[in-house]
C-alpha cells in the first residue's frame, strides 16, 4: 500500500501542540515521568538489541511499530511508513488495526518537510480539518519522521480516537528515541539486502575464475578497483568441443542432455581452474578458456598446455564412467593458440561481464575444428614459446576459409 503524504483535499497550515526536532539526539526525560517510567525505559534500553536480532525485514516493520505501541499506553492505533528504496515512495509496511490504518496525509507531510516530531489534537484546530484527517476520527496523534544521515526514511505514527490530551512531550521524546533506532535498525537492513545482490552479483561474475584469481579480483572489488575496461596483452586460448555431440544428443530428452553436459563440463572446468585458467563461456559443447588472463601470468602458455593435457584425461575418466552404466558418451577434441588479445571487463559497474576479443580466439578455434577425438592441437607459434618442453608431431589440418595449417599434435588417447 502507498501513501503519497501531498494528496489533494488538505487545507491550511495545521495547528501543532508540541514538537521535537527529529534530527537531534532525543532527550529522554528523567523526571515527572509516571510510575511505569522505569519499566518503559528499561523497554527503551532494550530496542537496539530487538531490531538487530531480528533479520526479516517485515517482521522488523511489525516489531517497530509493536514495540511503540507497547512503550506509549495512550497509543491504541499506529502506523509505520518507509520509503521504498527501488521506487522512492512512501509505503505502509505496518498497522494497527491492520485493515483499517490511522494515516493523515497532510500530518505525514508535515513530519516529513519539518524534520520535526510532532504531537497534534483536533482540539488545537480552529479551522476545518483535511479531507484525511477526517477519515480517520483521530482525536490526537504523534508523528515521528524516521532520519538515517539527515535524509527522511519514512514517518513513524501512533493516535488516539477517544481522547484528545492523552499524548505529553516525555511520550513525544520516547517515540523519536525509538525512531532513531527504527531508522538506524531499517537503514542497516537496506544494506544488508544491498550487499547481498551486489554478493550475488560478484559471485556470478566470478564464477568463471579459479578460486586463487577469484580471490584476487574479489579483493579489487572490495577496494573499487575491478570497474570496466579492456587491455591488450599476450595470452592463450583453449578451446575444447565434444565430438560428435550433436548426433549423440539427438535422441535424448533434454534432461539427459543436461546432464552429460553438466558431467563434462564439471570435470573440464576443475581442470581448467587448477592450472590458474579461466573460462570465458560455455558455448553448446564448447568451453573457451583463457590462461594469462585477467591477471598476468608469465606460465600462461604452458599451464595452457597442462590443462588440456588434464582435461583428456578427465574425458576419459568421464567416458569410461559413463559407459560402464550404459550412458551415451563422447570424444574430447582441443585446439590452442597463443597471441595477443583485448581482454577484460565490459558493460556498467552494476553488470560487469568478462571477455576476450582478438583474432588469437579464432585461430584457437580452427586448431579445435582440425582436432579429432583425444587430441590437442595447437599452433607453431605456440610449440615455440614452450621451447622445447612439449614433445608434439608436426601436422597440417584444413580450414574452411585460411586452407591448410601447420599445426602440433598431441595424442592423448590411451583406451579405445
Amino acid at each position: 500500500m502507498e501513501a503519497n503524504p501531498s494528496s489533494p483535499g488538505e487545507t491550511g497550515p495545521i495547528r501543532i501542540r508540541d514538537s521535537v526536532n527529529a534530527a537531534q539526539p532525543a532527550k529522554l526525560p528523567v523526571s515527572g515521568l509516571a510510575q511505569d517510567a522505569s519499566a518503559r525505559l528499561n523497554l527503551l534500553y532494550d530496542l537496539p538489541l530487538q531490531f538487530a536480532a531480528e533479520r526479516d525485514l517485515r517482521a522488523l516493520y511489525s516489531l517497530i511499530l509493536n514495540r511503540v505501541v507497547d512503550l506509549i499506553p495512550g497509543a491504541l492505533r499506529g502506523a509505520l511508513l518507509i520509503y521504498e528504496p527501488s521506487s522512492g515512495k512512501l509505503a505502509l509496511r505496518a498497522s494497527i488495526p491492520a485493515d483499517n490504518p490511522p494515516i493523515s496525509r497532510t500530518l505525514i507531510k508535515r513530519a516529513i518537510s519539518d524534520a520535526n516530531g510532532f504531537i497534534w489534537s483536533s482540539e488545537d484546530e480552529q479551522q476545518d480539518l483535511s479531507m484525511s484527517i477526517q477519515s480517520i476520527g483521530v482525536r490526537t496523534g504523534m508523528y515521528v519522521p524516521l532520519l538515517w544521515q539527515g535524509s527522511p526514511m519514512g514517518v513513524l505514527c501512533v493516535d488516539n480516537a477517544e481522547r484528545a490530551s492523552v499524548f505529553r512531550k516525555e511520550d513525544l521524546q520516547f517515540l523519536v528515541a525509538v525512531a532513531h533506532y527504527a531508522a538506524a535498525a531499517v537503514a542497516n537492513q537496506h544494506l544488508q539486502a544491498d550487499l547481498a545482490s551486489k554478493n550475488k552479483t560478484m559471485e556470478h561474475l566470478l564464477a568463471n575464475f579459479s578460486p586463487k584469481l577469484r580471490s584476487t579480483l574479489l579483493s579489487k572489488a572490495q577496494e573499487g578497483k575491478l570497474k570496466p575496461g579492456g587491455i591488450k596483452s599476450h595470452v592463450t586460448i583453449l578451446l575444447s568441443d565434444l565430438r560428435g555431440f550433436t548426433a549423440v544428443s539427438a535422441g535424448l530428452p533434454v534432461e539427459s542432455v543436461v546432464e552429460m553436459l553438466n558431467d563434462y563440463f564439471s570435470a573440464l572446468v576443475e581442470v581448467i581452474f587448477l592450472h590458474d585458467g579461466t573460462v570465458d563461456k560455455f558455448m553448446g559443447d564448447a568451453v573457451l578458456a583463457v590462461f594469462g588472463s585477467p591477471e598476468e601470468d608469465p606460465d600462461h602458455a604452458m599451464k595452457a598446455v597442462r590443462a588440456a593435457i588434464g582435461m583428456q584425461e578427465a574425458a576419459e575418466k568421464v567416458n569410461a564412467r559413463r559407459k560402464a552404466a550404459g550412458l551415451p558418451f563422447c570424444e574430447l577434441g582441443i585446439g590452442l593458440h597463443t597471441g595477443e588479445v583485448i581482454h577484460g571487463f565490459i558493460g556498467a559497474e552494476e553488470r560487469l561481464e568478462y571477455t576476450v576479443i582478438g583474432d588469437t580466439v579464432n585461430r584457437a578455434s580452427r586448431y579445435c575444428d582440425g582436432a579429432k577425438g583425444g587430441d590437442v592441437v595447437f599452433s607453431p607459434e605456440l610449440f615455440e614459446v614452450l621451447g622445447g618442453a612439449v614433445k608434439a608431431t608436426p601436422s597440417i589440418i584444413k580450414t574452411k576459409h585460411e586452407g591448410d595449417q601447420k599445426a602440433c599434435i598431441l595424442r592423448c588417447k590411451t583406451t579405445e
